[in-house]
């Protein structure tokens, strides 16, 4: 038959005119790629990607269009550096629960109940680098900027349980509960309650180890603790050059940092927590930890010594008197550095003295004191890092001891962190379990 000439078609029982016929396979066409070939293409159920397209049968959209996240938001984070740090670390560690994003969270500029006109919020990219510590710990966790948020409105709040009926038990399934439907389809998990420093611990010290490790200070403050290190390198060198038979001229003079916590405010809390723990080995007076330190194992002097302490709070003006000979002992004054610091918030003071601590020779502290706890760590993190099989004793790399403690000889007794420890009570609240 000549289709050309027919006016008419039947096709399945049904009469249509030749235009009406063509529309018609082609609809037949294209529904048939679509319900057969379209899969094989795409192996997606249905969708094939074309020029940064996606087709999903008739509708199209860009694949350009970002995948939705999800994040954690908590609250701002106050109290002491080191509790700061740990309130972070602990805030990562959730949002990895519950497998998130942290949104930055907002740092506080002095100690909460000092200086209460500057605890004013500051941004953890002003302490800390924002990109590094992306970089350091991509794959365990990782930080956003609010800017990342595509709807801000999509939260829900998660309360903070606090008291003593609030279990680590319950703690543990509240977070599981929100890691599940309906809640892990919100944008935002906005947890509200206590200061993050005091919420229920879940993790391996080694997991805490692992964020600090993936902190790096801003370079505005890192370069300022270079200064005061270079100062100490400084004073060492003059004391060679004055001292060249006390010991081998080719060795540089070791750098002793000592966490002297004498001040008023440490001295109330030490006392009051001795009474409730029935522990009398927290608190040190100036005398005994001059003579502990200068009892250190392997010591050899001269040696410079600097005295972290916070000098508002301190009422004794003699600390530098008293101490064994051939141990010279400085505090920021003496140092020439006081001008570094006091132009500087108390976070910004207290990173300062924390890093110079970190890169001493040997480090002295509290072990019942937050800041000595964390240097001890990133100490002991480094040395494992670097191979050393021995940890303890006055020959390891960079020895680290506790004064309250009283080791062989009356000195300090030596110190590192247990990185097998199941949570991170021992350095958050302090303990005399010391290792080593």
């Amino acid at each position: 038959m000549d289709l050309s000439n027919c006016k008419q078609l039947r096709f399945f029982g049904v009469h249509l005119n030749f235009l009406a016929a063509k529309c018609f396979v082609l609809v037949v066409i294209t529904l048939f790629l679509g319900t057969v070939l379209l899969p094989t293409f795409s192996g997606l159920g249905g969708v094939i990607r074309q020029n940064k397209f996606v087709f999903v049968h008739n509708r199209s959209f860009s694949s350009s269009q970002p995948v939705k996240h999800k994040f954690l938001e908590v609250p701002q984070i106050v109290w002491g550096l080191n509790n700061q740090k740990i309130a972070f670390a602990r805030a990562c560690l959730t949002a990895r629960m519950l497998n998130r994003t942290l949104l930055m969270p907002k740092l506080s500029a002095s100690l909460f109940y000092k200086e209460v006109e500057l605890l004013k919020p500051i941004s953890f990219d002003k302490i800390f680098q924002f990109g590094r510590f992306n970089s350091v710990c991509k794959g365990f966790v990782q930080l956003s900027r609010y800017s990342d948020v595509s709807n801000q409105s999509d939260v829900i709040e998660l309360q903070k349980g606090s008291g003593r009926r609030w279990t680590l038990e319950k703690d543990l399934e509240q977070l599981n509960q929100f890691s599940k439907h309906p809640y892990d389809a919100r944008e935002i998990v906005r947890i509200v309650g206590k200061n993050p420093f005091l919420w229920h611990d879940h993790w391996p010290t080694k997991d805490y180890a692992k964020v600090f490790e993936c902190l790096a200070l801003v370079e505005e403050i890192s370069m300022e603790a270079d200064k005061v290190v270079s100062k100490i390198r400084e004073i060492g060198m003059e004391l060679r050059s004055k001292n060249p038979m006390s010991s081998s001229s080719s060795e540089p003079v070791p750098f002793v940092a000592v966490h002297m916590r004498i001040e008023k405010d440490w001295m109330i809390h030490c006392k009051k927590l001795e009474q409730r723990l029935n522990i009398s080995e927290i608190c040190s007076s100036k005398e005994e930890i001059m003579i502990r330190v200068g009892n250190t194992a392997g010591l050899k002097t001269p040696v410079v010594v600097y005295l972290a302490v916070a000098d508002t709070l301190l009422e004794d003006n003699t600390v530098l008197n008293g101490w064994k000979n051939g141990l010279h002992p400085f505090e920021k004054k003496k140092l020439g550095v006081f001008d570094i610091y006091k132009k500087q918030p108390y976070l910004f003071q207290s990173a300062i003295d924390y890093e110079v601590c970190l890169r001493s020779d040997i480090f002295v502290g509290n072990s019942f004191s937050t800041f000595s706890s964390l240097v001890v760590l990133d100490r002991t993190q480094k040395m494992i890092k670097e191979g050393e099989t021995k940890l303890c004793g006055s020959d390891v790399r960079w020895p680290s001891y506790a004064y309250n403690i009283r080791g062989a000889g009356n000195s300090p007794h030596p110190w590192v962190t247990n990185m097998s420890d199941t949570s991170l009570i021992a350095i958050s609240y302090g303990s005399n379990h010391i290792s080593c």
